[in-house]
């Protein structure tokens, strides 16, 4: 049996399939951020997903460093985020979005020349498109301050009830890939000697404190949150990354959330693999994401490894994803030159399957 096709529910949420479409950031959102008629086109070709995470999307302007991604921090953008909800929703389709704040990411570009926020004033390596170039490095950021901090937990909350309001049925808080909420996590970037930094437990404080304020706003059933614990992007990492991401699955079971949200790819090499672990100790549904085909992804739903699969690069080029997996159809390669402009081209002229 295929367990990629039958039914499971997330939160309140019946969901019609186990393939899910991971959040994918494509920079169409060229009018202040704001999501659009194309980007509601796109997402709506992609609803026979059992459910759709829409891409990451800023919660607050100092928040948001990439170019032409969406926020949802004014009401032009939750207009627009309107749009793209009611046509997923026209066409049967579920769909969360991914609550996003960049942290160190951000580049001073973004800002008028003011330094970016994070945990500490630790530069991270990297750098990433701005208005004025290509490749722009990373800056050393601005530690954050406790009322910062708080500011930006209420900031997170608004966006999650803008969200709701817009018609959106969920959201999924990005607590992973070195953005803010894991530059608090992890030790390589959080050197804080107050409340917020050294132990676990206080590292763990700024996204539970987020996680709460999100949940109270519009209730867990409606939350998911996303990890990646080994991600070393940007290079991030964790002194002790099984003792840290295993104490926040413990903590997180306590919320009741829809889902908890695990990007790790399954190593060739041997080298740490936390997702199993994390699972024993996870005791809601558990999404994973880690280049899985049709094929790996209904052997790990069979051993139990996860209770859905999200599906990232497929869905670019397929957004029949879910009938080509039906019926075995090859799959179309998308165009990586396309992944990050902002037309319609390697967009939404993807055509699905003849039938």
């Amino acid at each position: 049996m295929n367990l990629l096709f039958t039914p499971l529910t997330i939160g309140n949420y019946p969901l019609k399939n186990r393939i899910i479409m991971a959040p994918l950031t494509r920079g169409r959102a060229i009018d202040n951020g704001s999501p659009n008629v194309l980007m509601a086109e796109y997402y709506a070709q992609r609803a026979s997903a059992g459910l759709i995470i829409a891409e990451a999307t800023a919660v607050s302007r100092d928040g948001l460093g990439w170019l032409n991604s969406p926020g949802i921090y004014t009401e032009q953008q939750q207009k627009g985020w309107k749009k793209v909800a009611d046509a997923v929703h026209r066409e049967d389709g579920r769909i969360f979005v991914q609550l996003w704040h960049m942290g160190s990411a951000v580049h001073p570009d973004f800002l008028n020349g003011e330094l970016p926020f994070s945990s500490s004033a630790v530069k991270q390596q990297g750098s990433l498109k701005t208005p004025k170039g290509r490749d722009r490095e990373f800056v050393t950021p601005q530690a954050l301050t406790k009322p910062e901090i708080s500011r930006i937990v209420g900031d997170f909350a608004k966006a999650a009830r803008k969200a709701i309001e817009a018609g959106l049925d969920g959201v999924e808080i990005h607590a992973a890939n070195g953005f803010l909420i894991d530059q608090f996590t992890r030790d390589s970037v959080n050197q804080r000697n107050d409340e917020y930094g050294g132990s676990v437990e206080n590292r763990l404080r700024f996204m539970f404190e987020v996680v709460d304020a999100v949940c109270e706003q519009i209730g867990s059933d409606k939350v998911g949150i996303r990890l990646s614990p080994t991600n070393s992007v940007w290079g991030i990492k964790d002194s002790n990354p099984s003792e840290t991401f295993i104490s926040a699955v413990k903590k997180l079971n306590k919320h009741n959330l829809a889902y908890l949200h695990v990007l790790e790819p399954k190593p060739s090499d041997g080298s740490l693999y936390l997702t199993p672990e994390m699972r024993k100790h996870y005791q809601g549904n558990l999404l994973i994401n880690g280049a899985y085909t049709k094929e790996s992804a209904n052997d790990a739903l069979e051993n139990k490894e996860g209770d859905a699969v999200t599906f990232g690069n497929p869905f670019i080029a397929n957004p029949d994803l879910v009938n080509r997996f039906k019926t075995d159809a090859e799959l179309v390669m998308p165009d990586s030159d396309t992944f990050y402009t902002d037309s319609a081209k390697g967009y939404t002229d993807y055509l699905p399957m003849d039938i």
